[in-house]
Order: C-alpha cells, then sequence, then structure tokens
C-alpha cells in the first residue's frame, strides 16, 4: 500500500514510475532500462536496501542514477551504513512529501550536473582524439621534413686524398636550424661552412633550407660564394665577403625575424692554408698533432641581426696531422645534470680524449661523449660540426 500510494504521488509530480515488490526484480530492470532515481526501501524480503545499493552502483552505465533509502532506522551508524553503500540520501519513514519532493529536486539538480560533465568529457575526449590524429598527422609530416632537411647534407664524409672532410648533423627535434656542408671551389680548393639559424622548429628549417641553396655544392652558377671570371672560371669571394652578402640577402630577400650564426673557411687541399670569417658562431678550432688546441676567430656579428654589420676574416695553416674543427653552440653549451655548461675548456678536454680517432668515427665518438655529459640520448640544442683532417699536400696526378 505504501509503494501503491508513492508511485501514485511521484506519477502526479510528472515522474514515470515503475513498480517491483523486491529488489532482485528491481535489479534486471535496472539493467534493461537504467532509472534517473531508485527510492527502495531498507528492509525487503530477500535482499535488503543496502544490499540492492551496493548492487546497483555496480551495474555499469553511462548515466548517473540517483539512490533514495527509505527507512525507519533513525541511529547516525544506520544512516552512515546506507550512505558508504553507495545511497545518495534518505528519508525517514513516514514519508514527508513535500521533503520527497526537495530531495527529488536536489537530485534532479545534481543528475543535471552529473549530464553536463558527461557531456563534456565526451566533447573533450572528441577534441582529444581529433588533436590526436593531427599530432600523428603532423608527425607524418615532420619525419618527412627530417628526412628532407637531412637531404641537405649530400655528402656526410669525402676523402680528397690527403685530405679528409667529415659533418655531423643532429637536430634536437624532428627538424632543426643547424646546417653544415662543403662545396668545391677548384681541384685544390674546398669552401666550409657551419650554420646555426636562431630558434628551432619548422620555420629555422626552412631558413636552413634556403641557406642550403645560397650555398649550392652542386651548381657554382647558384652558389653566392663563387664568383664567375672573364673566362668563365669560377672563384670564391673572400669568407668575409661572403658573409656581407649573405647578411644583404636576408635583409633583402628573405622576411624572416630569424638571424643566423655561420662560420665558413677556404681550405687549400696542397698547402693546408685557410682563411675564415666567424660571425657569431663558436670560435672554431685547431686540434694539432702535438695535442695543443688553438681557437680561432674574434667572434663576430651573427648574419641577418644588423644591416650595415661588417665582417673581418683571419688566416691560418694546417701542419700535416693536424685538424680544423667547427661546431655549432649545441656543443659547447651542452649541460650536465647539474646545469654545467660543457663550454670550450670542455669541448677541448673532449677533442684530446678522441685525437687518435678518425672521421666520421669522430665525430661518432664525440657524440657518444656529449651524450655521457649530459646524460640524455637526446640534447637540448642542435649539435653540428665540421672536421677536417689534413694529413699533407694534395698529390697531384
Amino acid at each position: 500500500m505504501q509503494r501503491r500510494i508513492l508511485a501514485a504521488m511521484l506519477g502526479k509530480w510528472g515522474y514515470q514510475v515503475v513498480e517491483t515488490e523486491c529488489a532482485r526484480k528491481a535489479l534486471d530492470i535496472c539493467v534493461d532500462e537504467p532509472p534517473d532515481f531508485v527510492i527502495s526501501d531498507w528492509m525487503m524480503p530477500g535482499m535488503n536496501g543496502i544490499e540492492f545499493c551496493s548492487i546497483f552502483r555496480a551495474i555499469p552505465r553511462e548515466t548517473y542514477g540517483y539512490f533514495i533509502l527509505l527507512t525507519s532506522k533513525s541511529s547516525t551508524e544506520e544512516v552512515a551504513a546506507g550512505l558508504d553503500a553507495g545511497a545518495d540520501d534518505y528519508l525517514s519513514k513516514p514519508i514527508s512529501p513535500d521533503e520527497l519532493r526537495a530531495r527529488l529536486a536536489a537530485g534532479e539538480r545534481i543528475l543535471g550536473i552529473h549530464a553536463e560533465l558527461v557531456e563534456k568529457n565526451r566533447l573533450v575526449s572528441q577534441t582529444l582524439s581529433q588533436i590526436s590524429t593531427l599530432y600523428d598527422s603532423l608527425d607524418r609530416d615532420l619525419q618527412g621534413a627530417k628526412k628532407l632537411q637531412q637531404s641537405l647534407v649530400k655528402e656526410r664524409f669525402r676523402d680528397f686524398g690527403s685530405s679528409r672532410v667529415s659533418l655531423l648533423l643532429r637536430p634536437s627535434g624532428h627538424v632543426g636550424g643547424d646546417l653544415v656542408g662543403f662545396f668545391p671551389i677548384n681541384a685544390d680548393r674546398v669552401g666550409l661552412f657551419a650554420i646555426d639559424v636562431s630558434g628551432h622548429g619548422v620555420s629555422s628549417a626552412l631558413m636552413t633550407a634556403r641557406l642550403a641553396g645560397f650555398l649550392s655544392p652542386t651548381s657554382p652558377d647558384q652558389n653566392v660564394a663563387m664568383t664567375e671570371n672573364e673566362l668563365g672560371l669560377y672563384d670564391a669571394v673572400p669568407p668575409a665577403d661572403l658573409t656581407a652578402v649573405l647578411n644583404r640577402l636576408v635583409f633583402s630577400e628573405l622576411d624572416t625575424d630569424h638571424y643566423f650564426t655561420l662560420a665558413y673557411a677556404d681550405f687549400d687541399l696542397t698547402s693546408g692554408s685557410f682563411t675564415l670569417v666567424q660571425a657569431g658562431h663558436p670560435h672554431p678550432m685547431i686540434l694539432r698533432a702535438s695535442g695543443a688546441i688553438e681557437p680561432l676567430g674574434h667572434g663576430g656579428l651573427p648574419v641577418g641581426l644588423i644591416e650595415e654589420a661588417t665582417y673581418q676574416q683571419i688566416s691560418g695553416r694546417l701542419q700535416p696531422g693536424d685538424k680544423l674543427f667547427l661546431m655549432s653552440d649545441g656543443l659547447t653549451e651542452a649541460v650536465d645534470e647539474q646545469g654545467e655548461m660543457l663550454g670550450e675548456t670542455g669541448l677541448a678536454a673532449l677533442l684530446r680524449r678522441n685525437a687518435e680517432t678518425r672521421g666520421p668515427s669522430f665525430l661518432e665518438a664525440l657524440t657518444w661523449d656529449l651524450s655521457e655529459y649530459t646524460g640524455a640520448d637526446d640534447f637540448e640544442d642542435d649539435v653540428s660540426a665540421i672536421l677536417v683532417e689534413y694529413d699533407g699536400p694534395k698529390q697531384t696526378a
């Protein structure tokens, strides 16, 4: 009779009501048609309200079910037991219609909040799925861009007979702002360049691609470092003049906020002599056969920073057994786990440690030592370098 009175009252308030005389039948209904509200007596045949509530809470469902427990029990411990079982609210019998309606109104607010959260979670999940799809697509594009950027370095090693040139290019991410390369000037000379574009990521990588076009190793007519004389023979412009040309090109042709540092050397394979310009790049180093380390250059301004900038070049000479090393600041500014920077002194120590190693193996060993110093396989900045090994004058045929 109490159940019928309660059902009639709820129907009058606009609820669709399903009645059962025991908890087991109620559970079948809760599985087939999950209700918004369950109003359950505490004492019932076969299964009491607390047991019913515990099983009800374990039923998988997308929406929330608000559970109200009816009881004549009034002790704090018994009420707490009902709430611990998963009940949201309880009412003491006999039931007050006004109180029941107020409790249902509170439950509707909670159900509304829950439904709103479920919808927001759905939207968040949908958005995350879309972001994941976009990320995967972007990651594939960046992987392709990485391959393209690596392809800018046509050769990583060349043996000129009595001299060898080895290149290292390792971006900190998919793509980076470092670029190294070399190109033949004539049969006896080679141009070497190491570039570090400011910033990281795609925009820096695009600028390195443009700069690679300016210093093409395959098309001397498109290489701004080369000049053609009246006889149609090519020669290289002096390093300081080349840097000034690149500086003007940044301001006249490249609409960018980026600038770059540069170390460029014109190296003579027959004599071991070179002319070099340092434009904001770390000091190149000569590793003498004796083990002595000689830093080169006077610093200089980066390229593309000041339109009226001028640049100075220096000259030097390698003796048989000497090495010329040009590198980016990804080496000198690498930090260990305590935040200590490697610096030029630390780099010089690594160069001495690997002095007996040659060619690409030298650069691999240096990279391994750098990874050991930082305590990480991936570096925070791009790492690039050029190694020139001079064993003596180039032999002519």
